[in-house]
């Protein structure tokens, strides 16, 4: 079980941010992200970078901007095109321009839609090549998901969000699902 808070802060075209995602148990630990983010958006069009820190039990110390994968940040400047409210599609391209001696290129298409009023998102996702980080030994899909989310009414002033996803990792060397579930709070 992880907690994962996040907070931004957004004016104008900018907006400024973090997201963790913190082990409640010591075992899960080693899978701790703390990232923070800055973005321009544009409408349709958002560009920006993401800082990515593991800060797994014994890890690297914040403060190690080493480079070629020794320090404890990776920064992936990003694009993102969103389509229009009648083809509500997302398409992602990211890579990883500092501490990956791979460069990783992450690859992400979501299209949400709604049935039987459950909100769904499916998603598809590709490295474009070898990547140690995302262990592929070349172009590889790495996730096919999907996700569902709806709000519960508990009483007239208070409403539970719920989601539910599953996500599948088909790359071969790697072979792996996982079905999280969570409350937003």
């Amino acid at each position: 079980m992880s907690v994962q808070p996040g907070l931004r802060l957004t004016a104008g075209l900018l907006t400024i941010g973090t997201w963790a995602s913190y082990a409640i148990a010591t075992p899960g630990a080693y899978a701790n992200e703390h990232d923070l983010y800055v973005s321009l958006n544009f409408g349709v069009l958002t560009v920006g970078v993401t800082d990515y820190h593991f800060p797994a039990p014994g890890g690297r110390k914040f403060f190690n901007f080493g480079n070629n994968g020794r320090g404890a940040h990776y920064l992936e400047p990003f694009v993102q095109l969103t389509g229009p409210a009648s083809t509500p599609f997302t398409l992602f391209a990211g890579f990883f321009a500092y501490n990956d001696p791979d460069n990783s290129v992450y690859l992400e298409a979501q299209y949400p839609f709604t049935i039987n009023g459950v909100d769904l998102t499916a998603r598809v996702a590709a490295v474009g090549g070898k990547s140690g980080f995302y262990n592929t030994g070349a172009v590889a899909l790495v996730k096919l998901g999907l996700s569902a989310s709806r709000t519960i009414p508990i009483t007239e002033q208070f409403a539970l969000p719920l989601f539910v996803s599953y996500i599948l990792n088909p790359n071969p060397r790697v072979e792996r699902s996982y079905l999280v579930f969570g409350v937003t709070l």
